[in-house]
């Protein structure tokens, strides 16, 4: 490994009008080093890649490349200074092919036009290094996400790139996806690459770099060997106190019966699916990207249709496709997507917050604005929600103060059951607490929850029951006490239990 960075951050500083987004920051990334860059939402994470890969010039501090000052005048001179940044959603051409869209803008050529069979030997020869195996003639518009990924990471090593950023790679990607990807991220370290990574998933960090800067609300903490840490010792750094613990959950009496599900039947995507959430629960819905669990979600608010079963709300039966149907019974549902699925982007934080339950906002013929505001001023306390204004558009808002919008919509309805899929995913820890603390507190106040969720520790630290499903199927329930790891993996993976 060099002594010397191959890139550095000296004392960089960076405001938008009053707002001081990044204050005297330095960061130093090492050939053959994975870099983790650590702190809650709204710690100047996004502002210091921005200014790394000359989105944002710094207002004052140095950047150095092998040593020398050098400055982005923008996002092409960082990229010839081999600086390439690979996003959460890649940003591929998706009626372009994989080859094509590597060598967007730099195509080979031949006397009578595009030498594509030299184009096809040099992707080949990228994905060789990157040990993946893609066809370099597939239309982009059918790759998952982690093969998106995987054809920015390889359009990033075309261009020579020696600092490869990584914001937030693995929070759509299932765990043999994050594996694969973790694996290209070892091949690129032993080729001298250096790599900065993004996570909220401290495991992540843990088992995957050897450094950690740690940001808090725009300056730097500190900057560690990641043997020197423990994950509660980062949370500290992070947060800047001792965190309420991460999984709150309160112990709790099951009532009655809130949500029945029998032989849920949808065909080619779940079969025969039963189970209860009883009030004062909370019932995990586990398994691999894939199994079903959304889509199980969706058909009972009533957002998709089934073929066959029955759906019951407090004893009352809902039909098919009718989610008016299934809000009118109780039923809530946060969906997996919050900003296209949960939220109206361009809309303010009340419009929003007062959606799902514009009827009680009516005054006569009209909504109330005044009653819109009260209902949302009310909830963002509630949900200890941070903006500025309450007529700010929500798109201003971090991903977890989004999450907490999406949750106060429904929330305000007063729902028996609740529904949340993938409901800290992409937000920080400190948030996330919050947001655990929050299911707990419903489920303790008589609230049915069911939560589908891809972390493990979530589903073991918050769930009274595990749902597994595999394959479109339920395969395996789980009570408290004999949920694991290694219990809920077996079951998620088809080799029942352990």
């Amino acid at each position: 490994m060099e002594d010397t960075p191959v890139l550095s951050l000296l004392q960089v500083s960076k405001a938008f009008g009053a707002v001081r987004a990044v204050r005297e920051v330095s960061l130093e990334l090492r050939a053959g080093e994975a870099h983790a860059l650590a702190g809650e939402n709204g710690a100047g994470k996004s502002t210091l890649v921005k200014i790394l890969s000359g989105v944002h010039r710094p207002d004052s501090g140095r950047i150095l490349l092998d040593g020398q000052p050098v400055e982005f005048a923008g996002p092409a001179d960082a990229q010839r200074a081999g600086v390439a940044v690979i996003y959460q959603e890649p940003t591929l051409f998706p009626d372009l092919s994989v080859m094509e869209n590597i060598f967007m803008g730099r195509q080979p050529r031949a006397r009578l036009g595009l030498d594509r069979r030299a184009m096809r030997a040099a992707t080949a020869e990228l994905f060789g290094r990157l040990g993946v195996h893609l066809d370099p003639d597939r239309p982009a518009r059918g790759l998952s996400i982690a093969d998106q990924q995987l054809v920015e990471i390889a359009k990033a090593l075309s261009r020579q790139a020696r600092v490869l950023v990584m914001d937030e790679p693995t929070a759509a990607l299932s765990g043999q996806e994050v594996a694969r990807l973790f694996g290209v991220a070892g091949t690129l370290r032993e080729q001298g690459v250096a790599l900065l990574f993004i996570s909220h998933r401290l495991e992540e960090i843990f088992e995957l770099c050897q450094r950690v800067t740690t940001l808090r609300d725009g300056a730097l903490v500190a900057t560690d060997p990641i043997g020197d840490l423990t994950p509660d010792a980062l949370v500290r750094r992070m947060v800047g106190r001792e965190l309420e613990a991460l999984f709150p959950k309160q112990d709790t009496t099951a009532g009655e019966v809130a949500l029945s599900v029998r032989r849920l039947t949808r065909e080619g995507v779940f079969t025969d699916v039963s189970f209860e959430v009883r009030r004062g629960e909370i019932v995990a819905l586990a398994g691999l990207v894939g199994a079903g669990r959304s889509e199980v979600a969706r058909a009972v608010f009533g957002i998709d249709r089934w073929d066959a079963g029955a759906v019951e709300v407090d004893g009352r039966r809902l039909r098919p496709a009718r989610p008016t149907a299934a809000m009118a019974a109780g039923l809530a549902l946060v969906p997996e997507d919050r900003r296209q699925q949960g939220l109206v982007m361009d809309l303010s934080i009340e419009r929003n917050i007062g959606l799902a339950g514009l009827t009680a906002l009516r005054r006569g013929p009209l909504i109330s604005r005044l009653a819109e505001r009260e209902r949302a001023r009310d909830w963002a306390v509630r949900l200890r929600l941070k903006f500025a204004r309450l007529g700010d558009p929500v798109n201003v808002l971090s991903g977890g103060n989004q999450q907490k919008v999406v949750l106060a919509k429904w929330l305000a309805r007063r729902p028996s059951v609740l529904i949340v899929d993938e409901p800290t995913r992409g937000i920080d820890v400190g948030t996330k607490a919050e947001v655990h603390r929050l299911l707990s507190e419903l489920a303790a106040s008589g609230v049915a929850v069911l939560m589908i969720s891809s972390e493990l520790p979530e589903v073991l630290g918050m769930a009274d029951r595990v749902l597994v499903m595999h394959e479109g199927r339920l395969v395996a329930e789980l009570d408290r006490a004999e949920a694991s790891e290694e219990s809920v993996m077996a079951a998620a993976t088809g080799r029942g239990r352990p």
